[in-house]
C-alpha cells in the first residue's frame, strides 16, 4: 500500500534502508531527547523463572540489573495494565503495590531509592524495569506485614505470590539469577579477569629491584638435588620454567599469559627482561613477594620436589590447571 505523502513514502524508504544498528542509534536518541540519557541493556533479554512466574531481565550499562516492570506486578499478582505508561518525571515515584500506608512500617532502609523504575533501551526499544533486588524486598514486605496482621483483602493475592516467589528466591542469589539469565556471568567473568590484568600488569617497564631472594633458589637447587653455586649466578635454563609454575601461574588468574604477551623477545623467542619488571608496583609486586615468601616457607618444609609440589598444589593451586606446562621459557632471575 503505498502513500500519496511523499515525505512519509521518503521516510519509510529511508528508515527500510538503514541497518538495525542504524536504527537502535535513532531510537535511542529520540528517547534521550524525551527523558534525559537513558540507561542501555548490553545483555541480551533473560527470562527468569521464579515460583512459576516468568521474569523478563536485563543487565544495564551500569551493570544494574533489572526486571521488566510488566513482567514483575505479574510475578507478585498484580492483576490488569501496569499504571504509569511511558510517561516519566526525573523523580519517579514508588510503585503503586507499594503505595498503601499499611506497608510502610515494614520498608527497609532504602527503598524509596531503589524501588524507582528505571527507564532504559533494550535493541532500541524503550522499557521500564525495576532493580532486581527489589523482588525480595518486596517478598519480604508482604510477608512481614502479613504476620503483623496488617494485609487487606485486596492484598492477599500479592502476600501468597510473594510466598511462591521466596520458596526459590534468596537476596543474595538474584543477581547471579539474572546474570544466568541473560549470559551475562560470561561477559562479567571477562570483565573481572581484565580489572584484575590491569592492577597486575604496569604498562610501562619498572625500574629492575632484586625481587627473588637467594633462599629461593637455594630451596629450589636442594629440592631438585642439586649443589646450589655460591660463586656464579647462572641456574639451570629449565628453573625459569619451574618458577613460572611455582609462582607465575598462581599469583592471579591470566597473570602469566598476559606478563608473556607484554614482554618483548628476542630473536632467539627469549624474554629480553625479567617478567615481574612488568608488575605493577601498586598491587603486582606486593603479591608476588607475598606469594614468593610462602612458597619458600612451603620449600623449607618439604623433603623433595615431589613432596613440595604436592603442599604447593594444596596450599596455591594453579589458576588454569588444564594449561600444559611450557618448557620454552626462561630467564636469569625468578624465571620469567
Amino acid at each position: 500500500m503505498s502513500s500519496d505523502n511523499p515525505k512519509a513514502s521518503g521516510g519509510l524508504a529511508r528508515a527500510q534502508s538503514l541497518s538495525p544498528e542504524e536504527r537502535s542509534r535513532i531510537a535511542k536518541k529520540a528517547a534521550d531527547t524525551r527523558w534525559g540519557t537513558l540507561r542501555e541493556a548490553i545483555s541480551q533479554e533473560g527470562v527468569l523463572k521464579i515460583g512459576g512466574a516468568e521474569l523478563q531481565c536485563y543487565v544495564l550499562d551500569d551493570e544494574t540489573r533489572v526486571l521488566s516492570r510488566a513482567s514483575f506486578a505479574r510475578a507478585i499478582g498484580r492483576r490488569g495494565k501496569v499504571k504509569g505508561g511511558r510517561r516519566f518525571d526525573n523523580e519517579f515515584q514508588t510503585p503503586v503495590f507499594l503505595s498503601a500506608e499499611n506497608l510502610k512500617p515494614h520498608f527497609p532502609k532504602g527503598l524509596d531509592e531503589n524501588s524507582k523504575p528505571i527507564p532504559f533501551t533494550h535493541k532500541g526499544a524503550e522499557m521500564i524495569g525495576y532493580r532486581a533486588e527489589l523482588l525480595p524486598d518486596v517478598c519480604d514486605i508482604f510477608e512481614d506485614a502479613d504476620r503483623a496482621g496488617a494485609l487487606k483483602a485486596n492484598q492477599r493475592h500479592i502476600a501468597d505470590a510473594c510466598r511462591l516467589l521466596s520458596r526459590g528466591l534468596t537476596r543474595v542469589g538474584i543477581i547471579g539469577l539474572v546474570d544466568e539469565a541473560t549470559g551475562y556471568q560470561r561477559q562479567r567473568a571477562a570483565d573481572a579477569l581484565a580489572r584484575i590484568l590491569e592492577e597486575f600488569i604496569a604498562k610501562e617497564l619498572q625500574p629492575w629491584v632484586k625481587t627473588f631472594p637467594d633462599d629461593y633458589y637455594e630451596e629450589l637447587f636442594r629440592l631438585r638435588g642439586l649443589d646450589y653455586p655460591k660463586d656464579t649466578v647462572k641456574k639451570p635454563q629449565y628453573f625459569g620454567h619451574l618458577t613460572n609454575d611455582i609462582i607465575y601461574r598462581r599469583l592471579a588468574p591470566g597473570v602469566l599469559e598476559e606478563l608473556k604477551n607484554t614482554t618483548p623477545k628476542t630473536p632467539a623467542a627469549r624474554p629480553r627482561h625479567q617478567l615481574h619488571r612488568r608488575l605493577t608496583p601498586e598491587l603486582g609486586h606486593p603479591k608476588l613477594r607475598e606469594h614468593l615468601a610462602s612458597a619458600i616457607t612451603v620449600m623449607k618444609l618439604s623433603d623433595n620436589y615431589d613432596d613440595f609440589k604436592k603442599k604447593l598444589d594444596r596450599i596455591h593451586p594453579r589458576y588454569n590447571e588444564t594449561m600444559p606446562l611450557d618448557l620454552g621459557d626462561s630467564d636469569d632471575e625468578g624465571g620469567l
